[in-house]
């Protein structure tokens, strides 16, 4: 019978996780990521090689967040260990569309036509490359990653034409999870 009161994360090798508070510090091959986890009625602990994500509460929002946080710990230990990747395609049918990284921000001109170029927010440390019509987004942190290849989705949507004839733009073709 599984509990639903309580998660079990196991540690592979290679992973050190440690508690300071309410701060848990994952450190593997590829890096280290740090989140807070408060929430009243949970307790993270780290026992011989496994986290446990445990609620004395049998109410429905404590035993969801239990899940939540045994999946934030889930996602920090494979950002370490494997990392996380999107990769993005540039469609185009009118205008030829440039895509260049300046510092935090992805440049994305002649969309359209456009006289002024489209920016979107690099989160994190996110690499960001591009290769010739594709984009690779990766990273250790999967909430950064997702975010930086959903601003780069978002800058180049199409405002104020019919979507169905200018279907011109920068699409998520697969997550390299």
């Amino acid at each position: 019978m599984v509990e639903k009161n309580r998660r079990v994360v196991p540690i592979p090798e290679g992973v050190s996780i440690t508690k300071t508070g309410n701060v848990v510090r994952v450190e593997g091959p590829l890096g280290i990521l740090e989140r807070e986890f408060s929430y009243p009625r949970i307790n993270v602990e780290i026992k011989d090689n496994e986290v446990v994500v445990e609620t004395d509460s049998k109410r429905r929002r404590y035993i969801a967040m239990v899940g939540t946080y045994a999946s934030h710990i889930h996602n920090m230990i494979k950002g370490v260990t494997q990392g996380f990747s999107y990769e993005l395609k540039v469609v185009y049918s009118h205008f030829p569309i440039q895509i260049s990284v300046k510092g935090n921000l992805v440049e994305v001109s002649n969309f359209l036509g456009e006289r002024h170029p489209r920016y979107a927010r690099i989160v994190g440390d996110t690499n960001v490359e591009v290769r010739g019509d594709r984009i690779v987004v990766s990273g250790i942190n999967k909430e950064e990653v997702g975010q930086t290849a959903a601003n780069i989705e978002q800058a180049t949507r199409v405002r104020g034409l019919d979507v169905r004839v200018f279907q011109d733009g920068v699409y998520i073709v697969s997550r390299g999870e």
